[in-house]
């Protein structure tokens, strides 16, 4: 009688063990791993950066393409990368953006195709920033490749002006 159900208990775990190592559902070949801004105060620039985990072997030659929200509200901004099938993850990032508000969701959609185009998966999330763009200067500390300080940014007489980016849509 024990040995019976030695042999359940080892069959029930044998089933977990296999059904844990299946994908997690069809069509899915990677996840949301993280989405933030970059704020690069020294270059004044921001964008936004979003990492995806691999959770499953992706066709060859596929691409993956992000549609980013405008935070200064003109049309989605876009970038396309390809898919390497030996990578673990794929990072995108957009273009610069200018005007992103605090504690306000910002849209993105990525879109996984297949060397003929047909869609493999489609991921949506927001990116919201813990911090109002106005921490940026309105122009690079620093030109050129020595660091150079920027003479918009350091007056001859002393005085420096660090002011944010002026001319963005009002907060709603």
């Amino acid at each position: 009688m024990r040995w019976r159900a030695a042999i359940s208990a080892g069959l029930c775990v044998m089933g977990l063990i296999v059904t844990g190592c299946q994908r997690p559902s069809e069509g899915v070949y990677f996840e949301l791993s993280g989405r933030i801004f970059v704020f690069n105060y020294r270059v004044a620039t921001a964008n936004y950066l979003v990492t995806l985990r691999r959770v499953a072997a992706i066709p060859k030659e596929s691409r993956a393409r992000a549609e980013f929200e405008d935070p200064q509200g003109g049309p989605a901004l876009f970038t396309e990368e390809k898919v390497l099938d030996v990578d673990d993850g794929l990072t995108l990032a957009s273009p610069f953006v200018q005007c992103v508000r605090k504690d306000r969701p910002y849209r993105v959609a990525i879109t996984l195709t297949g060397a003929s185009g047909e869609v493999l998966q489609v991921i949506e999330t927001t990116v919201t920033s813990d911090v109002d763009q106005s921490v940026i200067p309105a122009a690079p500390l620093v030109v050129g490749p020595a660091y150079t300080p920027n003479p918009d940014m350091f007056k001859a007489d002393g005085s420096t002006d660090f002011s944010g980016r002026t001319g963005c849509p009002a907060t709603p």
